[in-house]
């Protein structure tokens, strides 16, 4: 008996203790409450009671915030950009055509020089000394010409005389012969006659062939006299390359030998460039050609011109790719009137193809299908949020589908929009399908399913579904 009574005073003492310190420590729980409500250790009946606090948060009665937009007609602009190298849109090299020692240069590297203008000179010694020799033959053979026009002077000189004799001779064959008929004369002396009167008449006959030989020989010494002075023109025209022009209007961009160096035909003395227009060809790949044309504008951005905008035009498209590289040079101009563009600039070109006037929304605004990136309700979250509501997840083959779609299909053509009613007391969003098209700079064209002027949700808190009721954010459009 005595020992339950000392059993049941030890098990009180023990009780007012534990019960006077509970009272010590109570204090403290109160202080260590926020710190576990951090941490996620309340019970689950206060984190449910908290639950909805947290939603009140998000908007008044839990109604989704979006931000609303009003769908307008625009060109969507897609800029492309490629590097290359800025070079005067046309050079020539100044090259002798005859050789010489380069006596000296008008013109070195940087100078502006204009068409025509002396820029180099060779030695023409050996030049002159063929010139010379060429007019001393010439001189030659025009005296030969001379003689040739005496010779037949004096051929004619005996074609009349011959005719004299031959008239002579005539009559007095005719004489005699009559002489010789009246027997005055003997009939021998009537036939000497008439022998003479013959040989006068071939000797006349000789004569004229003597005049058409001569004429002949003129004819012959003006011919070598011509060629002769086609040898002194060329001489003189030889003579003449010794001194070099430019050919076009630039600036001197390099320098192929010094003065004293010997030249020869084809060697480079100097390259000009025309740097009134410089050129930059881009390579461009076979994917983006479809988008460039002859004639298309473009802007060009120079490192040395940092805050400055050039404009070009593309001129030329390569007809040969390169079969490596699957790109295709394309050239494009630039107007440089101040000279002051120069050549080898690092030059990056930014092509714009621009687009017929199309609706255009925003990338947020679209939910698309079947792997689309994420706008107003992303297909990921709408995926879980489906899955939630059936109380499951993806099996590994669905996810390996959806993976591959994406993969097949990275630009979705069809897509979900959600419009905006306000037909009720609460506004509300009504899923919409629509047809994409182009993307450039964020937005995305919609070629069907969204008229101008409508207004549909550019951005939300959360993934929408059709018919639910939204709340307008001050960031929406109201016209």
């Amino acid at each position: 008996m005595s020992a339950e009574l000392s059993t049941k005073n030890q098990k009180t003492q023990q009780e007012g203790k534990s019960k006077s310190q509970r009272m010590f420590l109570l204090p403290f729980a109160f202080l260590l409450l926020p710190y576990l409500s951090s941490c996620g250790i309340l019970p689950q009946q206060q984190a449910d009671a908290q639950a909805p606090q947290q939603q009140q948060r998000g908007g008044a009665g839990g109604i989704t915030p979006v931000d609303v937009a009003i769908a307008r007609t625009d060109t969507l602009q897609e800029e492309i950009k490629f590097i290359g190298t800025t070079r005067p849109v046309r050079e020539v090299s100044v090259q002798p055509q005859v050789e010489g020692r380069l006596l000296s240069l008008k013109a070195d590297v940087g100078d502006r020089v204009a068409q025509g203008q002396i820029v180099a000179q060779l030695d023409d010694t050996i030049l002159l000394t063929n010139v010379n020799q060429a007019q001393a033959e010439l001189a030659t053979l025009q005296s030969e010409v001379a003689r040739a026009r005496t010779q037949v002077g004096n051929a004619r000189t005996q074609v009349e005389q011959a005719k004299a004799q031959l008239q002579q001779a005539q009559r007095d064959a005719a004489r005699l012969a009559g002489l010789a008929r009246q027997g005055a004369i003997a009939q021998q002396q009537a036939e000497l006659a008439q022998t003479e009167a013959q040989t006068a008449q071939q000797a006349l006959l000789s004569a004229q062939a003597q005049v058409s030989t001569e004429q002949q020989a003129v004819v012959a010494a003006q011919g070598r006299v011509k060629a002769q002075q086609s040898v002194l023109a060329q001489s003189r025209e030889r003579q003449s390359y010794s001194v070099l022009t430019s050919p076009i209007s630039g600036v001197v961009v390099s320098k192929g030998i010094e003065p004293g160096d010997l030249a020869n035909p084809g060697s480079e003395i100097l390259k000009i460039g025309d740097f009134s227009r410089v050129t930059v060809v881009v390579p461009v790949s076979e994917l983006e050609l479809s988008k460039i044309r002859i004639g298309q504008s473009v802007r060009v951005q120079l490192d040395a011109f940092a805050n400055r905008e050039f404009l070009g035009e593309v001129v030329r498209i390569s007809p040969a790719a390169n079969v490596a590289a699957r790109q295709i040079p394309v050239e494009v101009t630039i107007a440089n009137p101040k000279g002051e563009i120069s050549s080898g600039l690092l030059a990056r070109v930014s092509f714009s193809s621009t687009a017929s006037e199309r609706v255009l929304v925003p990338q947020t605004a679209l939910q698309e299908r079947p792997g689309g990136r994420g706008g107003a309700s992303s297909p990921t979250e709408g995926q879980g949020s489906r899955e939630a509501r059936s109380g499951g997840s993806a099996t590994a083959p669905e996810q390996a589908r959806n993976s591959t779609s994406q993969i097949e299909n990275p630009k979705s053509s069809q897509a979900t929009v959600f419009v905006l009613d306000r037909n009720g007391k609460q506004p509300t969003v009504e899923a919409r399908s629509v047809t994409v098209g182009d993307r450039a700079n964020g937005k995305v064209e919609i070629l069907s399913g969204l008229k101008p002027g409508e207004r549909f949700v550019s951005r939300s808190g959360k993934p929408l579904k059709d018919g639910e009721p939204v709340r307008l954010s001050v960031l929406s459009e109201t016209q």
